[in-house]
């Protein structure tokens, strides 16, 4: 083990050393003390974690507090990578180690302490962004743990033909135990800034949701829904978060928000 990841962040590095300067920087950084593991996989050769960041809550207001980490071991050389990459939510933050090859269904949430998704397009709209690659250009977050509790990940999106720039809404309600993720459309980063300074009225649906796509869309929350009603998200024997669910998200405004 590696001392410097500390205890709770055991990548099972002690007989590695870092492969570049970027990752010896990363563990110089590190500070596991800090983290939350929300979702891991680990395989050979490669580690992928979801953490939350309580010290972002203290630090610049607005701040992401989602961490991924990603860590490849090159067995050969027994050296390793770790990267670290900061965000608004848990679904980009798993976008981004499901780009680095994460099985997408090895870092999902599961567990009883976490805020619920408050419904099935909830749920699509996560998926989404999960499986999204490339598609969106991150341009700007913020994460507010008070009034209103929430997180927006504004971005473009290059697959759009219309209203390019979308808001990723990201909004909690600690007494249901549950959260919401919108998706908003518009046709320029003036607009979208309009909307989330002035919040003048419900967030523009994406134009995609009334075209053919529509159909897509309202088939694929059909199917979230049918597998929840069957209990298909509940977790496979022997997988890392049957055995060992991650501490909850479910904190209170100005104790460290989880989700």
């Amino acid at each position: 083990m590696n001392d410097s990841l500390g205890s709770a962040f055991d990548f099972g590095l002690g007989e590695f050393t870092p492969a570049d300067a970027a990752s010896e920087e990363a563990v110089e950084r590190f500070r596991p003390g800090d983290l939350t593991a929300l979702a891991q996989h680990h395989s050979t050769p490669n580690s992928f974690v979801v953490a939350h960041d309580r010290s972002a809550t203290w630090g610049i207001p607005g701040a992401p507090q989602v961490v991924a980490i990603a860590v490849a071991r090159d067995l050969s050389r027994s050296t390793f990578t770790l990267e670290t990459s900061y965000h608004a939510t848990v679904p980009f933050a798993q976008n981004w180690l499901v780009e680095r090859g994460c099985p997408p269904e090895r870092i999902v949430l599961r567990g009883n302490d976490y805020l619920k998704p408050a419904d099935d397009l909830t749920l699509q709209v996560e998926q989404q962004i999960r499986e999204s690659g490339t598609r969106y250009e991150v341009l700007d977050t913020h994460t507010s743990d008070l009034g209103p509790c929430e997180a927006w990940t504004l971005v473009h999106d290059s697959s759009a033909g219309q209203a390019p720039v979308r808001v990723f809404h990201e909004e909690w309600d600690y007494d249901a135990g549950s959260y919401t993720m919108r998706e908003g459309a518009f046709a320029d980063m003036g607009a979208a800034r309009s909307w989330l300074d002035e919040r003048s009225g419900p967030l523009p649906e994406p134009p995609e949701y009334s075209d053919h796509n529509g159909a897509v869309i309202r088939a694929r929350i059909a199917r979230i829904a049918l597998a929840r009603s069957v209990g298909a998200a509940t977790p496979q024997a022997g997988s890392d978060a049957s055995r060992t669910p991650p501490p909850g998200p479910a904190q209170r405004p100005g104790q460290g928000r989880l989700r």
